[in-house]
């Protein structure tokens, strides 16, 4: 999401690609660690802040979305940027809607209570899902008014959609004045909707529910022209590089930030602290940084190429998961740790395989013949 090479860009910011794995590999373990908390019926799981990582991925799209196309506008038309961002993004949103639709049926097609989804919302919701667009609550295929029921996160790939858009036609037009504005105001529509919304919270947007698809939207226009801000005043100040271990101590402080335990009715606050405040300053110092070593590059570049595969398919395991924990059952037996350790080991070498062996080529096929 969120994910635009920046191997094609004019400096390759590394570290940037890195934080983009380490966020995407959070999520996965948000998702598990709320799979085991529903099962032990704990209302509060281990990674509690995880669902943050969405809101630092749109601001980093936002980063590098200005750095790759800001000055590329002479050269480029509106038609362009679109059919490059399909050519990056979409492949794998077709492959996670596949991988969906398998686990799915492979359980029967069953809603979470229970009862069987129609063919024909099946159907539907599959055909929707291949070109992103949400899911009517009429075709709620879990019961639990997922907007996209095949693939839960897709729903924040919908939100960089519309960034993407709103970038072409608005935001890039928009001098720094008024883009610092727009944040401003963003940002103060997004800390009303937590504190006087249904949930206390920013967590939303994955649902087709009227109020929570409005919380996401207010989510995707402060955070992503958060990020074209920050790299506009990053190129104009373009601040000295630092050396040693940045993508270490960035990448424990944004684990960290994701980790904190529920801090109650306070929550919104220390969510819009990461979102304004904690998240563009990890950006801002990563992209500072650098990786030395070769051992370091190469790891740090795997990171950043299996960011993007492995979120867009492993939210089809975790419907797995639950639906073994909703049966009673266990892969393993008497030993269930170690069903969430399979479903990383097999998210992250389906997503490895799908990196290398579907997303570059149909990549590479679709921009030679578009």
């Amino acid at each position: 999401m969120f994910f635009v090479s920046l191997t094609d860009m004019k400096k390759h910011y590394l570290i940037l690609d890195g934080m983009r794995g380490v966020a995407a590999l959070m999520v996965l373990g948000y998702h598990l660690f709320e799979a085991i908390a529903f099962a032990a019926g704990d209302p509060e799981q281990k990674m509690f802040h995880g669902f943050l990582a969405v809101d630092f991925f749109l601001i980093l799209s936002g980063f590098v979305m200005g750095y790759a196309y800001d000055n590329e506008w002479d050269r480029m038309s509106v038609g362009m940027f679109f059919k490059k961002r399909l050519i990056r993004l979409h492949p794998m949103v077709v492959m996670g809607v596949f991988v969906g639709l398998v686990a799915f049926i492979g359980q029967g097609c069953l809603k979470w209570d229970g009862t069987q989804a129609g063919w024909s919302a099946v159907l539907i919701g599959t055909l929707l899902s291949l070109f992103l667009l949400p899911s009517p609550l009429s075709v709620d295929l879990r019961g639990n008014t997922e907007m996209f029921p095949l693939d839960g996160p897709h729903w924040s790939l919908f939100l960089e959609y519309i960034g993407s858009i709103l970038y072409a036609l608005l935001l890039r037009r928009l001098p720094t004045k008024a883009l610092k504005a727009w944040v401003v105001v963003a940002g103060v529509a997004l800390l009303s909707y937590g504190i006087w919304g249904p949930d206390g919270s920013i967590a939303c947007g994955w649902s087709s529910v009227p109020g929570n698809a409005l919380g996401g939207l207010l989510r995707m226009t402060f955070d992503y022209p958060m990020g074209l801000l920050l790299v506009r005043l990053f190129k104009e100040r373009s601040p000295k590089p630092v050396s040693g271990n940045i993508f270490w101590i960035t990448a424990a402080v944004l684990c960290l930030a994701l980790c904190l335990p529920s801090i109650g009715a306070a929550r919104v606050y220390y969510e819009m602290f990461c979102v304004a405040v904690l998240f563009p300053a990890i950006i801002w110092f990563a992209a500072k940084g650098d990786v030395a070593s070769d051992f370091g590059k190469n790891s740090v570049s795997f990171l950043g190429n299996l960011s993007y595969p492995l979120y867009a398919i492993h939210y089809p395991f975790i419907y797995l998961y639950i639906g073994w924990i909703n049966s009673g059952s266990n892969p393993f037996g008497p030993y269930p740790w170690c069903t969430p350790v399979a479903i990383v080991i097999i998210t992250v070498a389906l997503a490895t395989l799908a990196m290398k062996f579907y997303d570059r080529p149909v990549r590479k096929w679709l921009t030679g013949r578009l």
